[in-house]
């Protein structure tokens, strides 16, 4: 049975990291063949698109009525985003941070954060909380998308940079399809293989979303984020931690309570959510200081993130 599941759980992280590549390229190529500005296709792409495999597995768990793994995985994958994420990538490589949204997009995530907390309080989030977190969403992209012009050419040319593709309608269109494909049928394995890892292991649904599906779907990120680093692109990894962070909570979680209301445990009210909020709180000093995230900070928080992967596991 573990076995069986553990390759259920690999095969479905494989399908969704080559899913989402593939995502990634037609719809920047898309994009430039509609004409969109590179540096909007960019910065959406940046902010958004790396976060599509998890909001696939999302999908899956809530379709099948597993929405607390869907809940689990989306908070989750908040603490992962800074613990391991960026902490990897500024260990191997200290990040330079140039980009001026990254400190307004910090702060609209403690604020999406402390808005889910508050929801949370009565036990559950409702139709119409969940709804305002989604026009949250489309509130915060107005507002960054107005910001965005302030940026140096500097920064402007490496976003757009992010969506340098062949821009053949053709091409982009199976890459989509095959992209949808890989990332349903991967979405099912990985939800198929995490309960099953959770059955042997003793976990609830909500603690396989927080802890081996929001880790094993954060992997491919942490790759590309190395990489990124140590090219010298700390702005497209800050970028996609806070972007794909916000997602998370505001479409992930308002999208899920907007259609069904959500129970919210007590336990993740006064743990998990106050842990997610704890890393954004650390990284606003780095960002407001010399806008750059060193290896002894990355160390603190690779250190932070495995402290509270203990804590949950002492906690089962």
């Amino acid at each position: 049975m573990m076995m069986e599941s553990i390759g259920w759980f690999v095969l479905g992280l494989a399908l969704l990291a080559l899913g989402g590549d593939s995502i990634v390229k037609g719809t920047s190529g898309l994009a430039r063949r509609l004409g969109v500005s590179p540096f909007v296709a960019g910065l959406l792409l940046l902010a958004f698109a790396t976060s599509l495999p998890e909001l696939a597995v999302n999908a899956r768990a809530f379709a099948i009525g597993e929405s607390q793994l869907a809940l689990g995985n989306a908070v989750g994958s908040n603490i992962v985003n800074f613990g391991l994420t960026l902490g990897l990538a500024a260990l191997v490589a200290p990040l330079v941070l140039r980009m001026r949204l990254l400190a307004p997009m910090l702060v609209l995530l403690a604020a999406a954060t402390l808005a889910t907390i508050a929801f949370g309080l009565d036990g559950r989030i409702g139709r119409l909380e969940g709804a305002g977190l989604l026009l949250g969403f489309a509130a915060m992209l107005g507002f960054l998308l107005a910001r965005a012009r302030r940026e140096d050419a500097g920064v402007r040319e490496e976003i757009a940079g992010y969506v340098a593709t062949r821009p053949l309608l053709g091409l982009n269109l199976v890459r989509i399809a095959v992209a949808a494909a890989l990332l349903y049928f991967g979405a099912g394995y990985v939800v198929q293989g995490g309960l099953g890892l959770g059955a042997v292991w003793g976990l609830s649904p909500l603690l396989v979303g927080l802890l081996p599906v929001a880790i094993g779907t954060a992997l491919p990120e942490a790759a590309a984020a190395i990489m990124a680093a140590r090219h010298g692109r700390g702005d497209m990894v800050a970028g996609h931690v806070l972007g794909s962070s916000l997602f998370n909570l505001l479409v992930v979680v308002g999208g899920m309570a907007a259609l069904r209301p959500q129970p919210l445990p007590a336990s993740f009210v006064r743990l998990e959510l106050p842990v997610a909020i704890a890393f954004v709180l650390a990284l606003y000093p780095m960002l407001r200081g010399d806008l750059r995230i060193s290896r002894l900070e990355g160390g603190i928080l690779v250190a932070a993130f495995a402290a509270w992967v203990a804590f949950e596991l002492l906690l089962i």
